[in-house]
């Protein structure tokens, strides 16, 4: 399950969709917007992304899992728009057999997610704004005042 909304997320509904008689494990792993990056008080996160390209690299990440891993399960959500401190902007669940693959599995997800898959975020702080970009181009971040 690939699903992208500007909804709030249910991690409870959205590890459901993994559930399988035969996993003995269901590992979810909830990204959620931190009060404070590099020192700075973050106010909010904005999100946006390039929604057709989005749902196919996300669907393309979760294709990838069960090619590496056997799995039973996975389900991705990801949240646009404005998140408030605390509020959840990512979801993964995978389900399997055993506990090593469901962990192997959701962390390669969220790396990938972050290398792959056109969703950009905007921390907003006090006097300015960052977009922040993907890890391999980190040190071009601009800084503006919103």
């Amino acid at each position: 399950m690939i699903h992208i909304t500007k909804d709030i997320l249910d991690p409870d509904e959205i590890t459901d969709k993994v559930r399988n008689p035969s996993a003995g494990a269901i590992i979810s792993f909830l990204g959620s917007t931190r009060n404070v990056t590099s020192d700075r008080k973050v106010l909010y996160l904005e999100y946006e992304a390039y929604e057709p390209m989005a749902r196919k690299e996300l669907a393309a990440v979760a294709d990838e899992m069960h090619e590496r891993w056997p799995l039973h399960g996975v389900a991705i959500s990801h949240r646009l728009g404005r998140l408030e401190i605390g509020e959840i902007s990512l979801v993964v669940a995978v389900s399997s057999q055993h506990r090593p693959d469901a962990f192997a599995a959701c962390e390669y997800s969220i790396d990938r997610i972050k290398q792959t898959v056109p969703i950009w975020k905007k921390e907003y702080f006090e006097g300015g704004a960052v977009w922040v970009e993907s890890p391999e181009d980190q040190h071009t971040s601009s800084t503006f005042n919103a």
